[in-house]
């Protein structure tokens, strides 16, 4: 027997099926091939249609098991992983409203803040552990104020997973961790903020049945079997945000592990046991997946713009079209820490809210035309990434993390051994190199909920282990370059 899960993302949707015995991962496949159309109408907008996702989740489950040769009937469970913090709205007979509007949309930012201000910062730091930002209540608020007579149609607000939950069972949850990741939930009082609710006008009746992570949350039902191919009365077994359900990929689950990413952007996600914050305006709070009132464990999150874009850049304009970024990896080795006084701030892709949402780009600092070349251009990129990464963790530490662990993914940043070594060496900590993917995560997890795994540590005990990246013994140059680099960086941001 297997489980299935599922990734959507906002460029395509991965589908895993793991043994449900060994948990392996038995076959892997994303779809479509080309990237999923977001849609901009207005400059700083980005919606996506709902419908378009289920779709694809039909497309993609049918390649899956193709690809397999396994049959569908061999499936005992779903697990589903989804892009976070997006907008969907659905009339009673469960069909969405009107496009999604998804993570990366801004509309929504001045009416977060206001309500930060109206409703009191400190209120918000000390029961949503974030200001409200622009997350999913403050795109309802939009919604509201901008097209009222769809809003008066809304029967219930959906995340994303929370969608295709209701596609394929026919019933609308969401999750405590969700409804934490849009900005809704209150950890003081254990409940939805009624209160926020209150002050953006907004019916807590809109709320859907709230369902633990982990448990069954419905059953597939006879139309959604026809439209996807599953068999009819299997169970959705889980469901989490894309950054959480990538900690628990990566067995990130106990205070002071973190969950690392180095893709176009970098994120960082630490768990805690505490409920309190001193950062909220710079990393944002969410319910983790083993998230209980009992045992809370939360997910902080720290998100850099400007982190793989940088190197992308550098492969599109600075080499050959031929190099690879391992060529590229070896021709930053040929330079010594530092980069000879070199020295790139990376963030040049929007607004860095570590930065207090500062916008500036980025920044070159030290560059000789008679000393550097295209090497010393890459291993500044490198450094300077790392080097935004070690500043992250050291504003996680401020707010109370304690480092015990940090494990990131096989991706193209973490695969360089300068980009790797400069963040253990710095931190202080080793890094531990995991293959598997948020699809694998979602699939496994589901067998916990049916006990197939004891525990959840269990379930990700398989994960493939492709290396360890140690800190460095000679810690000096790396030490003595980022002070250096990180007074660059307040400088500029700080003024």
């Amino acid at each position: 027997m297997y489980y299935i899960g599922y990734d959507l993302g906002s460029s395509s949707v991965k589908a895993a099926l793991i043994d449900a015995k060994t948990g392996r991962s038995v076959g892997v496949t994303n779809y479509p091939e080309k990237e999923m159309a977001i849609i901009a109408v207005e400059t700083g907008w980005a919606e996506q249609d709902p419908e378009a996702w289920w779709k694809n989740i039909a497309k993609v489950t049918e390649k899956l098991l193709a690809q397999t040769s396994i049959s569908s009937n061999k499936i005992k469970g779903i697990g589903i992983s989804y892009q976070m913090h997006g907008l969907v709205v659905v009339d009673k007979a469960g069909k969405s409203l009107r496009p999604s509007i998804i993570w990366c949309d801004s509309r929504a930012v001045s009416i977060g803040n206001d309500a930060f201000t109206g409703v009191g910062e400190d209120k918000c730091v000390s029961n949503l552990l974030n200001s409200p930002g622009n997350f999913t209540l403050s795109k309802l608020k939009w919604v509201k104020e901008n097209e009222p007579e769809l809003y008066e149609k809304i029967d219930k607000l959906l995340l994303p997973g929370d969608y295709i939950a209701l596609k394929l069972t026919g019933e609308a949850t969401t999750t405590i961790s969700g409804l934490s990741e849009g900005i809704m939930w209150d950890f003081n009082q254990n409940k939805p903020a009624d209160w926020l609710f209150d002050y953006m006008g907004i019916s807590t009746d809109l709320i859907p049945t709230i369902v633990p992570t982990f448990s069954d949350q419905g059953r597939v039902t006879k139309s959604a079997a026809e439209e996807i191919g599953l068999p009819a009365g299997i169970p959705v077994l889980y469901r989490a945000g894309d950054q959480p359900n990538n900690a628990l990929s990566l067995n990130a689950f106990h205070p002071g592990e973190i969950a690392a990413t180095g893709g176009t952007s970098g994120v960082v996600y630490a768990i805690t046991d505490s409920t309190v914050t001193n950062e909220s305006s710079r990393i944002n709070n969410f319910a983790h997946v083993n998230y209980t009132i009992d045992k809370p464990r939360i997910g902080k999150l720290l998100c850099i713009n400007g982190a793989g874009i940088q190197y992308s850049w550098m492969k599109q304009n600075v080499v050959s079209t031929e190099d690879s970024y391992n060529d590229m990896n070896n021709l930053a080795g040929s330079v010594p820490v530092g980069s000879e006084g070199l020295r790139i701030l990376p963030f040049g892709n929007g607004a860095e809210r570590m930065l207090n949402n500062k916008n500036e780009g980025a920044s070159i600092f030290n560059l000789n035309f008679n000393k550097h070349n295209k090497s010393h251009l890459l291993r500044a990129s490198l450094e300077g990434i790392a080097f935004s990464f070690v500043y992250g963790i050291e504003i996680l530490k401020n707010d109370g993390v304690n480092i015990s662990a940090i494990r990131a993914g096989n991706d193209n940043l973490f695969r360089s051994e300068i980009f790797s070594n400069t963040i253990a060496t710095l931190v202080n900590t080793n890094i531990n190199i995991m293959d598997t993917t948020g699809a694998i995560g979602a699939a496994r997890a589901a067998g916990v909920s049916t006990g197939d795994f004891d525990t959840l540590n269990d379930a990700f005990s398989e994960n493939e282990h492709v290396m360890t990246y140690h800190p460095l013994k000679d810690k000096k140059a790396y030490t003595d370059t980022y002070e250096i680099w990180k007074n660059d960086l307040e400088n500029k941001y700080n003024n």
